[in-house]
Formats: C-alpha cells, structure tokens, sequence
C-alpha cells in the first residue's frame, strides 16, 4: 500500500489539545534540548517535541528509533513516571530520562548518551550464518 494511502486513527482530542498546549509552554530544559535535536541537528535523527502517544504526551520522540526522551522537573512523581515507562516500554518504545537539570548544566553529557543510544540501535545487523555472505 503506498504510504500516502495509510491512514493513522485520530487522536484522542484531550491528549492533542494538551500536547499543543505543552508547546507553547515548554521549561528552560525543553527548550534547551530542543535546539539540539531539532532540523535533524543530533545526528541527522528527526524528533518530534510534545508527541501525542495518548493516553501521555511524550516530550520528544524519535520514530526510526522507537525513542522516546522524558525530562523529569521537580513536577514529576517517581510512580507515575515509572508506570508511565512500562506502558511506553509495553508499546515497544525505549526510553531514555534525563533530569531537568542534567539537560542544563550536563548537556553535552545528555547529547552523548542519545547518540549512544542511537549508535546501538543502527549497528549493523547480526552477521550472516556461517558460510554466507562471504
């Protein structure tokens, strides 16, 4: 099927008003992590900021890597983040926290563990079974 016949389900309208809402108010964190990931800027990866994946709103994802990137504020709850995780994870995501803080005093740190993450998930496929390929 050509790719511009698939057609994605609407979203939720709670979870699209709040992630349209979530950008117009981002924290000095998002805001500085944004400018580097964004234009393809880390790597050549597209990510996309305050990403509906109802019933949350992911705060950056990245599709071709099945990343989702969570910034954690004082506003965060250790038990609502961890149950928020294990459905993204449920959902064949990965997730990668950082601290708000990490993002603005650590960020080259943040970058490197991204593109860390990234460099794991592009390696080259498993070798072939012996005897093929050669």
């Amino acid at each position: 099927m050509h790719k511009a016949m698939i057609r994605k389900p609407p979203l939720p309208s709670l979870t699209l008003g709040t992630a349209r809402a979530l950008r117009t108010a981002t924290t000095d964190a998002e805001t500085k992590l944004w400018y580097h990931l964004r234009a393809k800027r880390l790597g050549g990866l597209k990510f996309r900021r305050q990403h509906p994946m109802p019933p949350y709103v992911a705060d950056f994802y990245c599709e071709e890597l099945r990343l989702v990137i969570e910034l954690d504020g004082s506003q965060h709850n250790e038990q609502s983040d961890s149950t928020r995780t294990h459905v993204l994870l449920r959902r064949g995501l990965f997730v990668l926290r950082f601290w708000d803080n990490q993002v603005l005093r650590e960020t080259d740190a943040v970058l490197e563990a991204i593109l860390n993450f990234a460099r794991s998930r592009t390696l080259s496929p498993t070798p072939p079974p012996t005897g093929e390929g050669l």
